[in-house]
């Protein structure tokens, strides 16, 4: 087989590749590494990914790092298998627009939620204690980007337009993690907001992947 994918099964860089491999519908090896014991620190690791950090990625003698320029190479390389996840017409304007929003969920977005989801679903399992003033400025800070978020979705079914993209699939792991805290009540509140989870969550492909 030869996809390879070395990461954690929990992390949610890991589960966006593994995410975007399922809508593409590609067949693929994936290889556990344990980062309870510093597997990913090690120097065999530390030569697929010489920051330390999961998921690394191979495609025969392709080694990539970093989950959205690996989403993309799948995105761009296998555009006529699976789901369309990119602009295949090539149209520049809707290009630009699901890069756009693709920028936001990796600049805006995840900062925000990989915090919320770290101090609400990863700091319990550690024996952790949670620092609700962490919680309570990156909740406002969450509200913001949803408001945008809101605006954006009354006026189009997806964030990148009228179809699934990169720029929705990239959300789908923090999403799954805080759609079981507190903090969905926050995406709850706004309609456009809850309705479009709702449905990103349900994908085929994505619970193909959390029942793997």
């Amino acid at each position: 087989m030869a996809i390879k994918v070395y990461g954690s099964p929990a992390s949610t860089a890991t589960l966006r590749v593994r995410a975007c491999l399922a809508e593409k519908g590609l067949d693929y090896e994936f290889v556990p590494v344990d980062m309870r014991n510093k597997e990913h620190k090690s120097p065999e690791f530390l030569k697929r990914n010489p920051f330390g950090q999961v998921p690394a990625f191979e495609d025969g003698d392709l080694n990539l790092f970093e989950s959205r320029a690996i989403t993309q190479y799948l995105a761009h390389t296998y555009a006529d298998k699976g789901t369309d996840l990119i602009i295949k017409d090539k149209d520049p304007k809707k290009m630009a627009i699901v890069a756009v929003w693709s920028e936001v969920e990796s600049q805006k977005f995840d900062p925000i939620c990989s915090k919320l989801a770290w101090e609400l679903v990863l700091k319990p399992i550690f024996g952790m204690t949670i620092d609700n003033a962490v919680v309570e400025e990156n909740e406002k800070k969450l509200e913001e980007v949803l408001d945008v978020y809101e605006s954006r979705l009354s006026e189009s079914k997806y964030l990148g337009g009228d179809s699934f993209t990169l720029a929705d699939l990239h959300h789908i792991p923090v999403l799954k993690y805080l759609m079981g805290t507190k903090v969905k009540g926050l995406f709850d509140a706004r309609p456009h907001v809850a309705a479009w989870a709702a449905d990103i969550l349900c994908r085929p492909a994505w619970l193909k992947v959390t029942s793997s």
